[in-house]
């Protein structure tokens, strides 16, 4: 399957945030991306995924294009900017209610992937009382347990420490393998170079592409 991404462009307050993007990315494979802060890194993605409408240009996924046959890309697992998760319910709690929305998968799916990124399912503290490297793997959990068709991962290891981010590499990895198409925004270069298959450098909105490892 394969993501063709077409010309897009997008302007905010008269300042070119996408400029001629195109790409095509496909199943199976992990894209790296990075760039300084304000390059255009979470702007793509959230182009991307939906959840910011595009000037021009089109993204097609499966023949069909967003925006005109879906509203945001189907079967899409992501993290951007903060989760969005609710302090007063504990890890389990959170992730629950969010799959009991879509009814894709029940309590043992659900389990697993809070296994997998290395916290216990069985936790009562409170999201709220979380820390940081905590809530980045709920995050991750969140993103990757109804197995989706894309996964789009913007600083996935951030505010990890090295088992973490080692574990979070490993799972991301396993989605690969499974067939997963898979976009990773990383300030950590090594991230990069252990998970991606292509990368590019976005810088002020456009994409130069650089090929293999980093």
């Amino acid at each position: 399957m394969e993501l063709a991404v077409n010309g897009i462009n997008k302007t905010i307050r008269k300042k070119a945030i996408l400029s001629n993007v195109s790409l095509c990315l496909k199943s199976g494979n992990i894209y790296g991306f990075v760039g300084r802060n304000g390059s255009g890194k979470t702007m793509l993605f959230r182009a991307l995924s939906g959840l910011m409408k595009i000037d021009s240009g089109s993204i097609v996924w499966k023949g069909k294009t967003l925006h005109k046959d879906f509203a945001v890309l189907p079967n899409l697992g992501t993290i951007l900017e903060n989760a969005g998760l609710y302090p007063h319910l504990t890890g389990l709690q959170n992730l629950t209610y969010l799959a009991n929305l879509t009814k894709k998968i029940g309590q043992e799916e659900i389990i697993h992937a809070i296994t997998r990124v290395g916290l216990d399912p069985q936790d009562k503290r409170l999201y709220g009382k979380y820390s940081l490297g905590m809530k980045q793997r709920l995050a991750i959990a969140q993103a990757i347990m109804e197995k989706p068709d894309i996964i789009m991962l913007d600083e996935p290891t951030n505010a990890l420490d090295e088992t973490g981010i080692a574990e979070i590499r490993k799972v991301i990895l396993e989605e690969r393998e499974r067939g997963a198409l898979i976009l990773v925004a990383s300030h950590n270069k090594e991230d990069i170079q252990v998970l991606a298959d292509e990368w590019y450098r976005v810088e002020n909105g456009q994409i130069i592409r650089q090929g293999e490892g980093l």
